[in-house]
């Protein structure tokens, strides 16, 4: 496997036992598959708002997140 790939299994192992240890952790990241399958909680952004928040026990799917990352607000 390649060094990139490594290092990303390298993080994400490092996030997931400080997670197991009950410390909170911040993830920012572009990537859809690593801010679905390794949060809690997502909050989106859009030009520098917060444009929604999402729950992993409420469901969190690519639509959603796209949804508020475009700038919709479902809450105002």
């Amino acid at each position: 496997l390649g060094d990139v790939y490594k290092r990303q299994v390298w993080i994400y192992t490092i996030i997931n036992n400080l997670a197991k240890e009950g410390l909170a952790i911040i993830l920012i990241s572009s990537e859809m598959p690593e801010v679905m399958n390794m949060s809690d909680r997502v909050v989106i952004m859009h030009e520098g708002r917060i444009t929604g928040e999402l729950a992993h026990q409420d469901g969190i799917s690519q639509e959603m997140i796209l949804t508020y990352a475009m700038g919709v607000n479902k809450n105002e």
